[in-house]
């Protein structure tokens, strides 16, 4: 027995193990491992802690972050408002676009450089294409005018919009019935089921 004990003592005693000391070359210990891991994630966490630690900031500081966070927004938002003014008012819009029309071209470029560095990687490419694309729906403005300046005088309101004028033919056809075939075939189906 003394030299089992003995043996044993060699292996496991004075608190160490010498095949888990062994093992350990080959092989992590996975409790120690997991210590370690959670010591990094605790060290990594109390670093974003600090970088986002509210600092005393002054009043200019707090208006500098608002007026950062404020292009994107108001880009997209002005952007839906440009579309909505053309659907509510066309000739508003395009009077405030023929003021557009009239911008020089080296401050369009300043306006797209500006735009490129805040927002990144835009090319002065896009820029003289939204250019030419602005001219060509410009060129379109006189028609759309002319279109509702007629769409507007033909309200229903309107006394005589309907007035067939010295054409005879023209009055005997405005109160002469028009054909509907529709109608017709759901007669005729009416009648065929009433004789049956």
């Amino acid at each position: 027995m003394g030299l089992i004990t003995g043996l044993l003592n060699i292996i496991f005693g004075n608190d160490r193990n010498v095949i888990a000391q062994t093992a350990e070359v080959f092989r992590e210990n996975t409790e120690e491992g997991a210590a370690r891991a959670q010591q990094l994630r605790l060290g990594a966490m109390a670093q974003f802690a600090t970088e986002f630690e509210q600092t005393r900031q002054g009043w200019f500081d707090r208006l500098m972050d608002g007026v950062n966070r404020l292009p994107r927004p108001a880009l997209a938002l002005g952007t839906l408002g440009l579309f909505l003014a053309a659907m509510i008012d066309p000739i508003w819009f395009a009077a405030r676009m023929q003021g557009i029309a009239l911008v020089p071209e080296p401050l369009w470029w300043l306006l797209g450089v500006v735009v490129s560095f805040y927002f990144g990687a835009r090319h002065q490419v896009k820029s003289q294409q939204f250019q030419k694309s602005i001219a060509q729906t410009m060129s379109l403005a006189p028609k759309v005018a002319d279109n509702i300046a007629t769409l507007g005088a033909l309200t229903a309101t309107s006394p005589g919009v309907a007035d067939a004028g010295h054409d005879a033919q023209l009055s005997t056809l405005s109160v002469a019935p028009d054909e509907n075939s529709a109608l017709s075939e759901w007669q005729a189906q009416k009648r065929q089921a009433a004789t049956k």
